[in-house]
């Protein structure tokens, strides 16, 4: 496998530019990194108010528990689709974004899209804190479970990275690629059960959702932080194996277009 490789040699270039990415998303504001807590518990808010007040939805066997539960089953799902989300989005203009990276010849380009990542699993890690307060308040106790997370979350994670190598790279020859991937990820949105239970659907659906690995994590994360349960096996074991591929194929793939960026550019 080369993605390891890659990875730790180059890791203390990509903690340098990670640390820069996140910061200067903030750079220039008065509330500085602070934005990276307020801005998900602000989308909390409104998701919560919207669709338990105003669409009245429960969720599954939480119904008698309030809107506060809700907001904690919603929010474990928006912080996988937003981690993935972010890599998605960014990805087509990553390297077109960096035309000086790709005519330095000794400049590893495979390191940016773990930079996109690594900033989008900060964002991640700062709303998942937020998820921790609401359900301590919510159920005033926080899961032993949730000790799996970083297991459920190492599938998501490799992933993300095959995929912003992909579509980084395919960014460069097809520059309609963005606008493709933009509306692919928000269908996504409303076919992950980011905003349901996977037993809300119909059960001639669920077999189709399940094909959706995203909603996999997401289900499998709510199952270790908020129903206090050890992870499926069976997600372990594929999850991984399909994570180290599609990363795998994804650096492959992104290496052997790698040769052409600069003519194309």
């Amino acid at each position: 496998m080369q993605f390891p490789v890659v990875l730790l040699k180059n890791r203390e270039l990509w903690w340098r530019l990670t640390e820069r990415e996140v910061l200067g998303r903030y750079r220039g504001s008065h509330l500085g990194w602070t934005w990276s807590f307020l801005q998900p518990l602000l989308m909390l808010v409104v998701y919560t108010f919207v669709f338990s007040q105003v669409f009245q939805s429960r969720w599954g066997t939480l119904q008698n528990q309030g809107s506060l539960a809700f907001a904690v089953n919603l929010f474990a799902g928006l912080i996988v689709f937003n981690l993935f989300a972010e890599c998605a989005n960014r990805a087509p203009g990553l390297v077109l974004s960096h035309p000086n990276y790709v005519k330095k010849v000794v400049f590893p380009l495979e390191i940016l899209a773990s930079v996109a990542l690594g900033s989008a699993a900060f964002h991640a890690l700062a709303s998942l804190i937020i998820l921790l307060v609401f359900e301590l308040v919510a159920f005033q106790a926080i899961p032993a479970s949730i000790l799996w997370l970083p297991v459920i979350w190492i599938p998501l994670l490799l992933g993300c990275l095959g995929i912003t190598w992909l579509l980084s790279s395919l960014g460069v020859f097809l520059r309609d690629i963005g606008q493709v991937v933009q509306v692919v990820v928000s269908m996504l949105m409303f076919l992950s059960p980011v905003f349901f239970p996977m037993s809300a659907m119909p059960p001639r659906w669920q077999p189709l959702l399940q094909l959706n690995p995203l909603a996999q994590v997401i289900e499998q994360t709510r199952r270790v932080a908020i129903q206090g349960e050890a992870p499926e096996l069976g997600y372990v074991v594929v999850g991984l194996l399909l994570g180290v591929v599609i990363a795998e194929l994804g650096l492959r793939l992104f290496q052997k277009a790698q040769g052409a960026f600069a003519d194309v550019m």
